[in-house]
C-alpha cells in the first residue's frame, strides 16, 4: 500500500525529524519530505511530508501530495488543544469527523457553509484495528469529533463550541485535510495528541511556547510509536 503521512505545524514537523531522523530530506515547492519504513526493514517505505499549518497550507499541501504521489492511504499526525473538563491532556483523537467552524458567512446561513465543508471520515476499513477497547495501556486513544480554524482556541468561544459541535478539542488543519482527501476519493487517517489544555482563563501554553514544544515531541513519538505498533493491520485493509 502506497502511505503518505501529512505533518502540518512547524513544531510537529521538526519533532518528527528528531524522532526519526531521515537520512535524505528532500524539497518541494510546498514543503519538505522524506521516505522511510516505519514498522520493520522490510515494509514499504512511506512518505512523510511536511504540510504546513492552517487551512491554506494543509489544503495546498493535501492536493499536492494526492497528485504527486497518488496515495492509497493518507494520514494525518498532529497536536490539538483540548476544553479542559471534556478531555485529558495526553489523549490521543481518531478523528471521525472534521468540522471548519470559522466561518462568517452574513448575506445568508453560516449554519449551511459551514455544513458543506465539513467531513465525515469513513473508517469502517479499519475493521478491528485503533478500537480504543484494543488499544494497549501505553496509549489513551478516543475517537470524536474535531473542531478547526486559523486560530486557537478563544476561551470566549468554548461555552458556544461545546453547546453548537459538542466539542472537544480544536486544531488547525485537520477539517481541510479530511475535506480535500475525500473529494479526491483517498482513504484517510487523521490521529490528533492533546498536548495543551484551555478553559475560561485561558490556555495553559498560551505565552509559553516551550511548554508547547516539549509537549509536542512527547505528543508526535506517542503518535508514532502508535501507528508503528499497529501498522500491519492500518496496511493490510
Amino acid at each position: 500500500m502506497n502511505v503518505v503521512i501529512i505533518i502540518s505545524a512547524n513544531a510537529e514537523w521538526q519533532a518528527v525529524k528528531q524522532i526519526l531522523s531521515p537520512a535524505d530530506v528532500q524539497a518541494s515547492p510546498l514543503g519538505e519530505y522524506f521516505a522511510m519504513a516505519l514498522a520493520t526493514r522490510h515494509s514499504s517505505p512511506v512518505t512523510v511530508f511536511h504540510g504546513g499549518w492552517g487551512k491554506i497550507s494543509a489544503t495546498a499541501t493535501t492536493q499536492y501530495v494526492i497528485d504527486h504521489f497518488n496515495p492509497d492511504l493518507l494520514i494525518n499526525l498532529g497536536t490539538c488543544g483540548g476544553f479542559e473538563g471534556r478531555v485529558a491532556r495526553g489523549t490521543l483523537i481518531l478523528v471521525e469527523k472534521a468540522i471548519v467552524y470559522d466561518i462568517l458567512e452574513q448575506m445568508t446561513d453560516s449554519d449551511e457553509a459551514i455544513a458543506h465543508y465539513a467531513t465525515e471520515i469513513d473508517l469502517s476499513w479499519l475493521g478491528e484495528s485503533l478500537q480504543p477497547s484494543a488499544i494497549s495501556d501505553q496509549f489513551s486513544l478516543a475517537r470524536g469529533l474535531l473542531i478547526s480554524a486559523d486560530r486557537d482556541i478563544l476561551a470566549s468561544d468554548i461555552p458556544m463550541l461545546v453547546e453548537k459541535y459538542d466539542a472537544i478539542a480544536a486544531d488547525w488543519e485537520s477539517g481541510a485535510i479530511a475535506w480535500v482527501a475525500k473529494k479526491n476519493g483517498v482513504r484517510c487517517l487523521i490521529l490528533r495528541g492533546v498536548t495543551d489544555l484551555v478553559n475560561a482563563g485561558g490556555g495553559e501554553a498560551y505565552g509559553n511556547y516551550d511548554l508547547f514544544l516539549r509537549r509536542t515531541r512527547e505528543t508526535m513519538q506517542q503518535l508514532i510509536s502508535l501507528i508503528t505498533e499497529h501498522w500491519s493491520q492500518l496496511t493490510s485493509h
